[in-house]
Protein backbone atom coordinates (compact mmCIF):
# COMPACT_ATOMS: atom_id res chain seq x y z
CA UNK A 1 0.00 0.00 0.00
CA UNK A 2 2.87 2.66 0.44
CA UNK A 3 5.34 1.49 -2.19
CA UNK A 4 6.97 -1.89 -0.87
CA UNK A 5 10.57 -2.49 -0.67
CA UNK A 6 11.81 0.62 -2.75
CA UNK A 7 9.89 3.24 -0.17
CA UNK A 8 10.95 1.48 3.08
CA UNK A 9 14.69 1.08 1.47
CA UNK A 10 14.33 5.11 0.73
CA UNK A 11 13.36 5.90 4.78
CA UNK A 12 15.97 3.79 6.46
CA UNK A 13 18.77 5.27 4.07
CA UNK A 14 17.31 8.79 4.44
CA UNK A 15 17.34 7.53 8.40
CA UNK A 16 20.76 6.77 8.61
CA UNK A 17 22.09 9.78 5.97
CA UNK A 18 20.36 12.03 8.88
CA UNK A 19 21.69 10.36 11.73
CA UNK A 20 25.32 10.54 10.54
CA UNK A 21 25.09 14.06 8.83
CA UNK A 22 23.11 16.32 11.67
CA UNK A 23 25.01 16.82 14.38
CA UNK A 24 21.30 16.82 16.16
CA UNK A 25 21.66 12.92 16.22
CA UNK A 26 25.22 12.91 17.57
CA UNK A 27 24.04 10.55 20.95
CA UNK A 28 21.64 8.55 18.69
CA UNK A 29 24.57 8.12 16.22
CA UNK A 30 27.36 6.89 18.62
CA UNK A 31 25.33 4.18 19.86
CA UNK A 32 25.65 2.64 16.75
CA UNK A 33 28.41 0.77 15.09
CA UNK A 34 30.98 2.58 13.22
CA UNK A 35 29.54 0.84 9.54
CA UNK A 36 26.07 1.69 9.01
CA UNK A 37 25.71 -0.85 6.01
CA UNK A 38 24.20 -3.90 8.17
CA UNK A 39 21.90 -1.54 9.43
CA UNK A 40 20.93 0.00 6.59
CA UNK A 41 20.12 -3.23 5.08
CA UNK A 42 18.30 -4.32 8.40
CA UNK A 43 16.12 -2.08 8.56
CA UNK A 44 13.93 -1.74 5.37
CA UNK A 45 13.64 -5.56 5.69
CA UNK A 46 11.95 -4.87 9.30
CA UNK A 47 9.85 -1.92 8.32
CA UNK A 48 8.33 -4.15 5.54
CA UNK A 49 7.53 -6.94 7.47
CA UNK A 50 6.07 -4.87 10.30
CA UNK A 51 4.26 -3.15 8.03
CA UNK A 52 2.65 -6.64 6.42
CA UNK A 53 4.70 -7.29 3.70
CA UNK A 54 7.49 -10.03 3.05
CA UNK A 55 8.45 -11.45 6.54
CA UNK A 56 12.08 -12.38 5.74
CA UNK A 57 13.47 -10.06 8.17
CA UNK A 58 10.80 -11.91 10.81
CA UNK A 59 11.85 -15.38 9.50
CA UNK A 60 15.88 -14.54 10.00
CA UNK A 61 15.42 -13.49 13.47
CA UNK A 62 12.84 -15.77 15.03
CA UNK A 63 11.38 -14.69 18.32
CA UNK A 64 13.20 -11.10 18.22
CA UNK A 65 11.46 -7.76 18.05
CA UNK A 66 12.76 -4.17 18.31
CA UNK A 67 12.88 -4.20 21.71
CA UNK A 68 14.23 -7.32 22.41
CA UNK A 69 17.01 -6.47 20.11
CA UNK A 70 17.80 -3.10 21.95
CA UNK A 71 16.82 -4.24 25.45
CA UNK A 72 21.14 -3.92 26.38
CA UNK A 73 21.09 -0.02 24.64
CA UNK A 74 21.54 2.58 26.75
CA UNK A 75 18.45 4.22 25.24
CA UNK A 76 17.34 7.30 27.26
CA UNK A 77 14.74 9.72 26.97
CA UNK A 78 17.10 11.74 24.34
CA UNK A 79 18.20 9.11 22.19
CA UNK A 80 14.48 7.64 22.14
CA UNK A 81 13.67 11.15 20.60
CA UNK A 82 16.30 11.83 18.43
CA UNK A 83 15.63 8.31 16.96
CA UNK A 84 11.66 9.26 16.68
CA UNK A 85 12.61 12.89 15.33
CA UNK A 86 14.96 11.46 12.71
CA UNK A 87 12.18 8.56 11.91
CA UNK A 88 10.06 11.11 11.27
CA UNK A 89 11.93 13.49 9.22
CA UNK A 90 13.09 10.55 6.81
CA UNK A 91 9.23 9.39 6.27
CA UNK A 92 8.14 13.19 5.57
CA UNK A 93 11.29 13.95 3.22
CA UNK A 94 10.22 10.57 1.48
CA UNK A 95 6.65 11.64 1.99
CA UNK A 96 5.08 7.90 0.91
CA UNK A 97 1.79 7.85 -0.41
CA UNK A 98 -1.44 7.52 0.93
CA UNK A 99 0.02 10.30 3.28
CA UNK A 100 -2.30 9.05 5.98
CA UNK A 101 -1.21 5.59 6.33
CA UNK A 102 2.77 7.40 6.31
CA UNK A 103 1.20 8.97 9.04
CA UNK A 104 0.15 5.93 11.03
CA UNK A 105 3.40 4.68 10.48
CA UNK A 106 5.16 7.82 11.88
CA UNK A 107 3.25 7.73 14.95
CA UNK A 108 3.53 4.15 15.80
CA UNK A 109 7.10 4.04 15.28
CA UNK A 110 7.29 7.48 17.65
CA UNK A 111 5.52 5.85 20.38
CA UNK A 112 7.88 2.03 19.81
CA UNK A 113 11.42 4.72 20.19
CA UNK A 114 9.99 6.19 22.70
CA UNK A 115 9.00 3.02 24.63
CA UNK A 116 12.20 2.14 24.53
CA UNK A 117 13.41 5.08 26.61
CA UNK A 118 14.94 4.19 30.46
Amino acid sequence: MIGGAPVFEAIANRFYDLMEQDPAYAALRAMHAEDLAPMRRSLPRFLAGWAGGPRDWFEANPGKCMMSLHRDFPIDRTTADQWAQAMTRAIADIAPKPANVAQAMTDVLTRMARNMAR
